[in-house]
């Protein structure tokens, strides 16, 4: 039977570790979770996103490559189900709104080169929320970095975020996408939604046998 590895996605603020950490502790998964706070260019980034915007996505891609070969042995050697709070696809959604056009042909380039044989996700929890639900989710946990994020550079993450699941969908047909709207659902306030978003994952994991 397949291994699960179930990746949670969505834009920033919207609760993928914290879903993550859930879902880990109810199944018994093994939680990956991505390295944010390390990156020590994120914080000229939000000052500069023009300057900086290249070092900040190569440390990312880099890192997250890292952690998925890790997991891709892991996998093999313990035979243990994975849920990452994020899917190594996001590198293209940020890159492609950073970075200049040469840039981003070389940095696709790399990307290709580095993931062509990562593990895949069996399926895809995508979180999403509106533009005023972010915001607030973001000032309220205070990340230093964080709090230099703009109005306009959110929408046009979340418009981003849209776009590329709905190609991911159509690339992917095999793998399910399971979405939940943040302004509907508040899973780590409120046990019911909680309880409500783990039986939708579960009747997935276990439509695919996988669970």
């Amino acid at each position: 039977m397949t291994v699960p590895f179930v990746t949670v996605e969505g834009p920033i603020g919207v609760g993928k570790t914290s879903l993550s950490k859930e879902i880990a502790a109810t199944f018994n998964y093994h939680l990956l979770k991505e390295i944010v706070d390390e990156n020590p260019f994120l914080n000229k980034f939000y000052e500069n996103i023009e300057e900086w915007s290249f070092q900040t996505e190569m440390f990312f891609l880099c890192n997250r490559y890292k952690q998925l070969t890790d997991i891709k042995k892991f996998r093999l050697a313990h035979d243990k189900p994975v849920v990452a709070d994020y899917h190594i696809f996001k590198n293209l959604i940020f890159a492609k709104r950073t970075l200049v056009p040469t840039e981003y042909e070389k940095y696709e380039g790399i990307y290709k080169i580095l993931t062509k044989d990562m593990p895949v996700p069996n399926v895809v929890v995508y979180l999403h929320a509106s533009v005023e639900t972010l915001m607030k989710r973001i000032a309220m946990r205070g990340r230093e970095f964080e709090k230099m994020i703009s109005r306009d550079y959110m929408e046009q993450l979340v418009a981003d975020y849209h776009s590329f699941i709905e190609h991911f969908e159509k690339m992917h047909p095999e793998i399910p996408v399971i979405r939940f709207n943040g302004d509907q659902f508040d899973f780590v306030k409120n046990p019911d939604d909680l309880n409500h978003v783990l039986k939708i994952i579960k009747d997935t994991l276990q439509q695919r046998s996988l669970q």
